[in-house]
This record gives C-alpha cells, sequence and structure tokens, in this order.
C-alpha cells in the first residue's frame, strides 16, 4: 500500500476525551473515530488490525473441532422469555419494538438463539458432541461507556456454544476451549492467565477470565507466579484428553477480585504472589442444563429417553483484543504490534521522495518485499514527520532509504520493537526482511 494513496488520518495532539493509552493511540494513529458514546467507525488501519484478530481466533476455534456459523445482530424477544432471561438480563438488553409490534432486542450474546437451532436439528446423541461458534457484533447499553474499545456499547466477539450428552462430556468440551484460549492469545502475543470467575448473568456453575496483566488493567487480580512462566500448550495436544493441562492450571492460585480469598493468597510464599491490574480478554462457562430444560433442547440418550443437553459458552472480545494488546505492547513513541496482528509487516520510508535514486531504490524494495504487506510512505512530508508516524503506528519493522545512505550504499533496518537499526545493502536489506514472512 502506498501511503500516498492510502486513508491513514494520524493525529499529533492527544485528544482530551480518551483516558487510557489504547483509547489514546487507537485514535491518534487513526484505527478508530467515534461515532456515539461506546460506538466507533474502525479506519482502514484499525480494521486491517480487527481482522488478523479476527483470523487468529477463527484458525484456533476449528483447530478445536469448533464450527463457525452466523447468527443475526437482532433477535426475537421470544426466545429469551423461554429462557427466563429477558426480564433478567436487565437495563445493558437494548430492547427495541418492530413494525409489526413485536419485541425484538440487539443481540448482547446468543445463548437463545444457538440452542433454538440446536433444537431445530439435533435428536441423537450420536450428532455430539457440538460446538458452533460465531463471529459477530454485539450490543450491551453500558451506562458509562468508556476506555474507548475497551468498554464500548457495540463490540465484535467471539462466541462459541458447546453441547454435551452429559456432564463429563461437557467439561471436556469446557477443556478443549480453555486449552484454545491459552494458544489463541499466545498467537497474538499476548501472556494470558485463567482465572476463576463469576459467572454472572451467563449462569452455571464452572467460570474463568482469561486476564492480561496491564498497568491499566480494569480490574485487581491475584495470581501465582508460576502461571507466568507457563507457554501455551501449543496445537499438537491430545484434544480427547486436556484434563492434565487445565488440571496444571487451575491448580495455581488465580482470582478475579471478585473471586478473591486472601487466606488461600496470603498462604503463597512471598516471592510467588502476583497483585496487578488485569484485562479481561476472554470468559468461557459451563452451564448445564441452563437453557436447554427452559428451551426443551433434548436428545435421545443411549437408553432411548430423551434428556437435556448439557452445554457451555466461551467468549473472546475481539474488537476489545485490539485495545488490550495495545495495552500490553506501546512505548512512548506509539503502539508496538505484536507481528501476527500488525496492519501491515514492514514500513518502507523513502526520505526523499522524488529523487531518482531513492524512489528506484524504495520502488524495488515495494516490490520484492509484497509478501510483507508492506506500506511505501512515498509522499512528501519530513523524515521527522514520516518517522513519527511509523513509530506511531506501530508496523514491526521499517526499511530507511535515505540519499545518504545511498551514497554509501547501505539503507537502514530498524525494528521497532527494540528500536536496534542495522546498516545494510539494499538487497541484504530486503532478503534479511523476505525471512520475517
Amino acid at each position: 500500500m502506498r501511503l500516498s494513496r492510502y486513508f491513514l488520518p494520524v493525529m499529533k495532539d492527544i485528544p482530551a476525551e480518551a483516558q487510557i493509552v489504547s483509547h489514546r493511540l487507537m485514535l491518534r494513529a487513526g484505527m478508530i473515530r467515534q461515532v456515539a458514546a461506546g460506538i466507533y467507525s474502525w479506519l482502514p488501519l484499525g480494521l486491517r488490525v480487527l481482522k488478523k484478530i479476527e483470523q487468529i481466533v477463527r484458525e484456533e476455534q476449528n483447530r478445536s473441532g469448533a464450527i463457525e456459523i452466523l447468527m443475526p445482530t437482532m433477535q426475537p424477544a421470544e426466545l429469551w422469555k423461554e429462557s427466563k432471561r429477558y426480564e433478567a438480563y436487565g437495563a445493558e438488553m437494548l430492547r427495541i419494538v418492530d413494525r409489526h409490534e413485536r419485541d425484538m432486542l440487539f443481540g448482547p450474546t446468543a445463548e437463545e438463539v444457538v440452542t433454538d437451532i440446536f433444537r431445530a436439528y439435533v435428536k441423537s446423541y450420536r450428532d455430539l458432541p457440538l460446538n458452533l461458534y460465531n463471529i459477530q457484533w454485539k450490543f450491551r447499553d453500558e451506562t458509562r461507556p468508556r476506555f474507548g474499545v475497551m468498554r464500548g456499547r457495540e463490540f465484535l466477539m467471539k462466541d462459541a456454544y458447546s453441547f454435551d450428552v452429559d456432564e463429563p462430556a461437557a467439561r471436556k468440551a469446557y477443556n478443549r476451549m480453555f486449552v484454545a484460549y491459552l494458544n489463541t492469545f499466545a498467537r497474538l502475543g499476548l501472556k494470558s492467565i485463567p482465572m476463576r470467575a463469576d459467572t454472572g448473568p451467563i449462569g452455571g456453575d464452572l467460570s474463568h477470565e482469561f486476564i492480561v496483566l496491564a498497568e491499566t488493567g480494569e480490574s485487581q487480580v491475584y495470581c501465582d507466579r508460576a502461571l507466568l512462566d507457563m507457554g501455551a500448550p501449543g496445537p499438537d495436544v491430545d484434544w480427547d484428553d486436556l484434563q492434565a493441562i487445565v488440571d496444571e492450571r487451575t491448580a495455581l492460585y488465580a482470582a478475579t477480585d471478585e473471586m478473591h480469598d486472601a487466606a488461600a493468597f496470603e498462604a503463597l510464599k512471598e516471592d510467588q504472589r502476583v497483585s496487578a491490574r488485569g484485562i479481561e480478554v476472554g470468559h468461557i462457562f459451563y452451564f448445564g442444563e441452563k437453557y436447554s430444560k427452559p428451551m426443551n433442547a433434548v436428545v435421545a440418550g443411549p437408553d432411548g429417553q430423551s434428556r437435556p443437553i448439557h452445554g457451555g459458552s466461551y467468549g473472546i472480545g475481539v474488537s476489545r483484543l485490539a485495545g488490550a494488546i495495545i495495552e500490553a505492547s506501546h512505548d512512548d513513541a506509539g503502539i508496538v504490534w505484536p507481528e501476527p496482528v500488525a496492519p501491515f509487516g514492514v514500513a518502507i520510508v523513502n526520505l526523499k521522495a522524488g529523487d531518482s535514486a531513492t524512489d528506484a531504490a524504495a520502488e524495488k524494495a515495494y516490490a520484492a518485499l509484497g509478501a510483507l504487506d508492506p506500506l511505501y510512505d512515498d509522499t512528501d512530508a519530513r523524515p521527522g514527520a514520516k518517522f513519527s508516524t511509523m513509530d506511531l503506528i506501530g508496523v514491526p519493522w521499517q526499511l530507511i532509504v535515505g540519499p545518504k545512505g545511498l551514497e554509501k550504499g547501505v539503507v537502514e533496518v530498524k525494528e521497532r520493537r527494540t528500536g536496534a537499526k542495522e546498516e545494510l545493502s539494499l538487497d541484504a536489506a530486503i532478503k534479511k526482511l523476505s525471512a520475517k514472512k
């Protein structure tokens, strides 16, 4: 992409309404624009990041055996009344009446809709287990939307729903999502910690939040330091037997403020106690027959008798993750994207657009690095402004082409994360960067 033809409305000044780092940087980098309180347009740079996060989430859901569907944003109130949640959900639900005087709502979640799909088609235990997931926009009418995409009213969420014949099978489905989430967040460049959590309006008796530590986190969290040293399980696991992996992590103390047991935490060795701020990036629930009983979602069991299915739901805030990654990965100059979600793989900075030598070298690099989806700054802005923009938007690598360097036969390669710079011949720089793909 040539910057001269791209829509990148960066801002020099810090927006007054932005209270946390991610909100400030997303506005300054031209990623989002507020349309109304808690509702944002995603501009080209932000949309690129959002789509990359979404794709990683999708790939890990598919790897775990979940199957993608797409459910509507608008839902009939009848389904929620059937599950007894319509009144119980509270003021966060945006209720609507259509022209035919039917009660509708903008879905904050989709347990009722997916249960209705399930009961229409699945009749036997032989069709189980089943996990259906959806990546769709949701709406929750927050009383005080704030912090940009971290606490918005409209948000993109991955929500998965498992269906199993009994509790042991359902807990295996829960474990699959537990491990899939650890792998997902690791691929996004995040260290996530599963913490026992309150089930809230979803219901059930088993729930974990996945928390990323950040100074600007929304809640206080507590955990055993050993959890920070554990890597992601990775894709090469036995997806039919994950209990040992789950047990290893859940045996260690980790809790959100709502579930915190001060005595248990104090029992840890002092150097093992971690008390920090955290950001929730995922939440999983096992809720048994909470929806299947009132909505009559039953299957014929091995004995031929009908029985309510056991369910679970599993959410990841896809749009929230864009903010969470920035909170966990930034510096004074701007965003420092992990490479898997960076909007562009490399930025080519032509320090003297219009000069035949720099133009030729930059064009050569732009053509050669096409697989990295490069952003080519071919504008006539001053070098300082170009450097500031590239640091602000956080492209992982910069290839800087200037007349003084070319006179010496070199260009400069800069790594955004470390700030390390290296002078190389143009061909050597292209080879080095090409290896990043």
